[in-house]
């Protein structure tokens, strides 16, 4: 099977053909969580040809994750999430380079992390983490394409130097939604595959060129209703 074959049905579309896929084979995109949403986005991006991927998630598998964490199966619970999601995307696509940060992102490596990449996805569940993002992305000069999800619906939004718009901007109050405890909450396990291709799909048209990424505005979806807005930060 050549490249040729397996990008036909992508590189067939005007808006990517073979110079939109020969930037997506040179592009490097940090996902940060490869959980319910960085199933999705990982599995994405491979399939797509994004030449290079790094893996930043310090959890492994629970039984609890596979409501909704497509990357991973029974026999794979109590082993890390970066191993067992490079080896099924690895065996998806064995052209795309995967790099692990098994350590997460964390503090001190945070801007080095940023910086070692093209893009940035954001697929974590806590505050905490996405101000870091943020932060880091901002020191780095790096957009990224934020998501979140809950129960029946997400946000998606694209932050970075070309909209001169922030996390912060969406949510200033750092300081008390950082000190929110930490809470399990419910999650419909089909949101974050659809919050997660979304987020892949404003990667995929950064990186190639086209189409309308969200950048400085916030995309919403409510599932249970199907209801969309987007909003202009």
């Amino acid at each position: 099977m050549t490249e040729t074959d397996r990008y036909s049905r992508q590189t067939m579309l005007a808006e990517i053909g073979p110079e939109g896929q020969e930037r997506l084979r040179r592009a490097s995109v940090l996902i940060i969580g490869v959980g319910g949403l960085g199933s999705a986005v990982a599995t994405y991006l491979a399939a797509a040809g994004v030449g290079h991927l790094g893996l930043a998630d310090p959890d492994v598998v629970s039984l609890s994750n596979l409501q909704r964490q497509v990357l991973y199966s029974e026999a794979e619970i109590g082993q890390p999430k970066t191993e067992r999601a490079a080896a099924r995307l690895g065996a998806l696509n064995s052209e795309v380079k995967i790099t692990l940060h098994p350590e997460g992102i964390t503090p001190e490596n945070a801007d080095a992390l940023a910086a070692q990449y093209d893009l940035v996805v954001d697929c974590c569940d806590n505050f905490a983490t996405r101000y870091l993002i943020d932060d880091a992305c901002a020191r780095a000069g790096r957009t990224w394409v934020y998501g979140s999800i809950g129960e029946f619906h997400g946000q998606v939004a694209v932050f970075g130097p070309e909209s001169g718009r922030r996390y912060t901007d969406l949510y200033p109050d750092r300081q008390a939604l950082c000190s929110l405890p930490r809470r399990v909450a419910g999650v419909l396990g089909t949101v974050p595959g659809v919050v997660g291709a979304i987020q892949a799909t404003q990667a995929i048209e950064l990186i190639a060129g086209f189409g309308q990424p969200l950048l400085g505005r916030l995309f919403t979806i409510d599932l249970k209703t199907l209801t969309t807005n987007t909003f202009t930060l």
